[in-house]
């Protein structure tokens, strides 16, 4: 079973405490790691590998409600810019999935070019920090917001 299939099982099992809301294609998260305050993942339901294995209509509706969960994590959050990765070739196995970056001026520091560039530019060692991992009420904090922005976009 691929690193995402498991945490879809623990989310179905009611044990993920970083899960925002069930959509219809995926499950919404935040990231267990918050350098980038507001880094949320978005999980494909189905063990799929690649966005052209979906069918048209599910792919729409997939990236429909990935592009709404950006919306609204931008809003929760603050973002001055959005990042997308949809990217299945580390730990996580390749399964489908979205890492939503919100961006702020000055989040990579001073690494990168000159304080700019990919998220992935940022050393590892520091954006997966525990010091970067929120504390319970943080969590629930941030769940909250979010979930009251995508409420907002859904009606």
């Amino acid at each position: 079973m691929c690193g995402i299939c498991e945490r879809i099982k623990e989310t179905k099992d009611g044990k993920n405490p970083f899960l925002v809301k069930e959509l219809e294609t995926g499950y919404v998260v935040i990231g267990d790691f918050q350098h980038f305050k507001g880094y949320t993942l978005f999980l494909y339901k189905d063990h799929v590998v690649e966005l052209f294995d979906l069918d048209i209509e599910t792919r729409a509706k997939h990236l429909q409600e990935m592009t709404l969960v950006a919306e609204a994590v931008k809003n929760a959050f603050g973002a001055e810019k959005m990042n997308y990765e949809c990217l299945g070739n580390g730990e996580s196995g390749a399964h489908i999935h979205w890492h939503l970056f919100p961006r702020r001026a000055g989040d990579i520091e001073n690494y990168g070019n000159n304080g700019k560039g990919p998220v992935w530019w940022y050393p590892m060692e520091e954006m997966y920090a525990d010091s970067n991992r929120p504390g319970t009420e943080e969590l629930e904090e941030m769940k909250a917001k979010l979930l009251c922005e995508l409420d907002k976009l859904l009606k």
